[in-house]
């Protein structure tokens, strides 16, 4: 007979987890909650770390393996920091052909970036994205959530840079 022992236990006085513990607890704590609940982690601390996708799994009662699995497997979810900026680089078929990898060196030797990583000032994020459905501007990146549509890898340096400059 399995008894249950009430909501696992939160990981830090931290509010946020109160936010998070509450989204699971709407769902029933059910393993249906799984991206919800991650969502709300996300939300809440901007990124998920070890520490969260343990805290979903026991919350949910589900395996790890299955949260790490959605937690890697959706573009919206990062398992690290994000900086203060974020540039996407659309990697469909169509941005592909029309210059991605050019937008995407560009980055990588002016702020010394792949994607998934994040510049050591924390300023810059750079991530791709398989498609973002704007295939007529290819190629295409979201930087800080603005579309920009058939823009060359200039125009997008001197956006980032802009936007950098802006902070500052």
């Amino acid at each position: 007979m399995l008894t249950y022992l009430g909501p696992p236990q939160l990981p830090s006085d931290d509010k946020r987890w109160k936010i998070v513990e509450a989204t699971a607890r709407r769902h029933g704590r059910e393993p249906h909650a799984l991206i919800e609940t991650l969502h709300t982690v996300q939300e809440c601390f901007g990124y998920l770390d070890d520490n969260a996708l343990r805290f979903v799994a026991t919350t949910l009662r589900v395996p790890l393996s299955r949260v790490y699995g959605a937690a890697t497997f959706y573009h919206f979810f990062t398992l690290k920091p994000k900086g203060k900026h974020a540039c996407v680089v659309c990697t469909g078929t169509a941005c592909y052909i029309k210059g991605a990898p050019a937008l995407l060196a560009a980055i990588d030797k002016t702020y010394g970036v792949k994607p998934g990583e994040t510049t050591p000032d924390n300023e810059l994020s750079l991530l791709t994205a398989r498609c973002l459905g704007s295939c007529g501007l290819a190629p295409a990146v979201v930087m800080d959530g603005a579309v920009l549509g058939k823009v060359s890898p200039g125009e997008m340096l001197g956006r980032i840079e802009k936007g950098i400059r802006h902070d500052h």
